[in-house]
């Protein structure tokens, strides 16, 4: 155990990406809730019941708070600017949930402000954080497997049809698959192939004049060295990939293939977009309980690594190794929740001065690929990359 004192976090914003996490940030005893901001009053009231710290109606007073050494930015995508410039100017680490932003802009904004405030910003969660992932990464930096020459992700879920607020279906406020899951999907590719991608060539669909949004993409991804990456995703709510992962969650929990259909049977319910902006802040922090914790780790998907001696193909398990001759299974670690290596980046960055992998210049570049994405589709043609990294880039 740590003689180091616990990280006093703040929280802006308690709503469902905040939910998702808090299971893994309540298993850490390295870290303390201490204040949060929210403008619900009944998330606010709820926070302070069940952590004794303090909660605000904005995120200013919540940065100024004196207790609070670092903020997680859960907030909806379009705000993260605002917050993060905010946090870093009171001289708060930050930590914001993927994507860094929307545009290319706010992005560069945040990590010219992290490196003028001397202080850390990490993006995440996204699942290239997952325990199987950095397995990988490990094992293929190690060299034992050879150079990375090709990586195939793909991903089917009901992304499209589960609750939304209306700017959640307008791509310029961030909304759709892109913002949302193409970024795990980027985040994951780049770090088991080192980051450095090159161009995208790419194309997207927006099938649901009622959604009307891009609800699927494929896209081809070139790498320094000649590594290249495939990436699939559908979030039509049809197939489900978890399928192909034994019938895992993409959060970790065991799903019921009885209960297919569920996104679009609810939705069908709903009677207009209030209705379903509604529905989705009952998910939020006071409204629900918390989530139990996962006994598995999460995933995004079939992901399979092809290497000069091998293939890898990740599971929520472990990794199974495809070699010349033989095959053979790699257990993932187990006994700690799935966003624990969130955590790990913090107190790494925090209390030991490492620079995290997933860096707002990592953040930077993914949500490059993402804007490659979408003009590649719209001119038909492949988009060069100018702004790529290195995992680890402060």
């Amino acid at each position: 155990m740590t003689s180091e004192p616990a990280l006093r976090l703040g929280v802006a914003g308690l709503g469902r990406a905040f939910m998702l996490t808090l299971p893994s940030l309540l298993a850490d005893p390295r870290l303390r809730l201490v204040a949060a901001a929210a403008p619900r009053a009944e998330s606010r009231a709820a926070f302070e019941a069940r952590f004794g710290g303090r909660a605000y109606a904005d995120v200013a007073a919540l940065c100024a708070d004196p207790e609070v050494e670092a903020i997680y930015v859960a907030t909806p995508h379009q705000m993260h600017r605002d917050h993060a410039l905010t946090a870093l100017a009171a001289g708060r680490h930050v930590l914001v949930d993927k994507p860094l932003a929307v545009t290319m802009e706010d992005g560069a904004a945040m990590v010219q402000a992290a490196r003028a405030a001397g202080r850390h910003l990490i993006v995440g969660p996204s699942h290239s954080f997952d325990a199987p992932v950095l397995q990988a990464r490990d094992l293929l930096a190690s060299g034992a497997l050879g150079r990375v020459g090709m990586i195939h992700a793909l991903n089917y879920t009901d992304f499209l049809y589960r609750p939304r607020r209306p700017e959640e279906l307008v791509t310029d406020a961030g909304g759709g698959v892109i913002f949302s899951q193409a970024i795990h999907q980027i985040d994951v590719v780049r770090l088991l192939a080192g980051g450095m991608a090159e161009s995208v060539y790419a194309r997207t669909a927006a099938w649901d004049s009622a959604r009307p949004t891009e609800g699927a993409y494929s896209a081809l991804l070139s790498f320094a060295g000649g590594a290249f990456a495939s990436l699939t995703y559908s979030g039509y709510a049809q197939f489900d990939s978890d399928e192909w992962m034994g019938w895992t969650g993409e959060l970790g929990h065991p799903r019921d293939p009885a209960d297919y259909g569920r996104a679009r049977r609810a939705l069908a319910r709903v009677a207009g977009p209030e209705e379903e902006a509604a529905l989705k802040s009952q998910r939020t922090f006071g409204a629900v309980p918390v989530p139990a914790p996962a006994p598995m780790a999460e995933h995004f998907g079939p992901v399979i690594v092809s290497t000069e001696r091998g293939d890898l193909r990740l599971t929520p398990e472990g990794l199974w190794l495809y070699g010349h001759e033989e095959r053979r299974f790699l257990p993932a670690p187990t006994g700690r929740a799935p966003r624990a290596p969130v955590v790990d980046a913090l107190w790494s960055a925090l209390r030991e001065g490492q620079a995290p992998a997933q860096s707002g210049a990592w953040g930077l570049a993914s949500l490059e690929v993402c804007h490659a994405i979408l003009r590649s589709a719209a001119t038909g043609e492949p988009v060069a990359l100018s702004r790529q990294v290195a995992p680890g880039t402060p």
